[in-house]
């Protein structure tokens, strides 16, 4: 199978190491990764700047880009530009840290399996559980395993299909379930600090996930132990919130319309 792979941690990044290490053996892997860490940078694409590219020296082991541009940048650059063919799937990361709840908004990780979706290719996120691992060889063989029976997942279109992984060894990790994104939100702490020309500033100094959603929700089941497979599409309409409005729709009148006549449809 030809795989494009890609992160946002980096194309020296240890996730992205260990898990090119373990596809290569198995399948064309090339990779089109952002140069510099591009962590929380979301759907993000360079407009106003241009993008350079370089190729991957020999001594990385990797055949591929390296690129000073965002995850989506990366996927489309790739697919325009950069690949001789196109992949059959796609793989970002393994990102250092879960994507789950709120997190799955700012995630780079995920938008680069987002943005290889909206083009209509299959794609995969993986995220380990921890934010100081450097050992990632368990989540390679677990993400692996699920890019070999990516078939059985019967992933539809234009979706992709958002893993994380707890950080266990595979022989202690309960089993995988498919689980709705959270709803879990982040507590950020911010420390405020003043500059020798007196100008405040502000750095992140931490942040914790809480955890609300049941046992079908993505972060608690990552709690539990569980690998957690959540399907996203980039259609984020919420479709209840839409049929309840619906049912309920008076139109508001805009300015200088008609009295009586509806000034905006369904």
């Amino acid at each position: 199978m030809r795989i494009l792979l890609t992160n946002d941690d980096g194309v020296m990044a240890a996730g992205i190491g260990a898990l090119h290490q373990v596809l290569c053996q198995r399948h064309e892997v090339f990779v089109v990764a952002p140069e510099t860490e591009q962590s929380a940078v979301g759907h993000s694409i360079t407009l106003a700047d241009p993008i350079k590219v370089r190729p991957l020296s020999a001594k990385t082991g990797m055949n591929g880009f390296a690129v000073a541009g965002t995850p989506a940048d990366c996927v489309k650059l790739a697919m325009g530009q950069l690949m001789p063919q196109p992949p059959d799937l796609v793989v970002s990361g393994i990102n250092q840290g879960a994507n789950v709840g709120v997190n799955v908004l700012y995630s780079g990780t995920v938008s680069a399996a987002t943005e290889a979706a909206i083009l209509g290719l299959r794609s995969l996120a993986f995220s380990l559980a921890s934010h100081t691992s450097r050992d990632f060889s368990h989540a390679a063989a677990v993400a692996a395993g699920l890019i070999e029976q990516y078939d059985l997942l019967a992933a539809p279109p234009e979706v992709c299909l958002n893993v994380n992984i707890p950080a266990l060894p595979v022989d202690q990790i309960k089993g995988v379930r498919l689980a709705r994104q959270s709803c879990s939100r982040l507590g950020e702490r911010f420390l405020r600090r003043t500059d020798p020309r007196g100008h405040v500033y502000f750095w992140q100094a931490g942040e914790s996930m809480g955890v609300e959603g049941g046992p079908d929700t993505d972060y608690p089941a990552l709690l539990e132990g569980y690998v957690t497979i959540t399907p996203l599409r980039h259609d984020m309409t919420h479709n209840q919130a839409l049929r309840r409005m619906s049912e309920q729709w008076r139109a508001p009148r805009l300015p200088g319309a008609p009295a009586g006549g509806d000034a905006c449809e369904k």
